[in-house]
């Protein structure tokens, strides 16, 4: 059973930071890509940030290029999302994806995590 299971979130004040995980299990890690979507109360779904090892490839969206960044852990199948100078627009909640086809799409997604970032 592919599991995605996200930790991490939480309320902090803008200019704070907050590190989100995903650990994931069922699959075979290496040859997937994770990534991390959000999706904000009235908007749309958006793509935060991707990584793929077996590609090398990492995306990050520019709302948050420079701020976020996105790393993994292979020894324990876990992939981090580290998000500084949160902004209040940030507010989401935030859903760890993975897909085998190298950041362009994803077949499991996990259950979310809510980031609230306060002004």
């Amino acid at each position: 059973e592919v599991q995605l299971v996200e930790s991490g979130g939480g309320l902090v004040q803008a200019g704070g930071s907050l590190r989100l995980s995903c650990a994931a299990s069922g699959f075979t890690f290496d040859d997937y890509a994770i990534g991390w979507f959000r999706q904000a109360p009235g908007k749309e779904r958006e793509a935060v940030s991707c990584i793929s090892s077996s590609d090398a490839i990492t995306y990050y969206a520019d709302s948050v290029k420079g701020r976020f960044t996105i790393s993994s852990d292979n020894a324990r199948n876990t992939v981090y999302l580290q998000m500084n100078s949160l902004k209040p627009e940030d507010t989401a909640v935030y859903y760890c994806v993975a897909g085998p086809t190298g950041c362009r799409a994803y077949d499991y997604w996990g259950q979310g995590t809510q980031v609230t970032v306060s002004s």
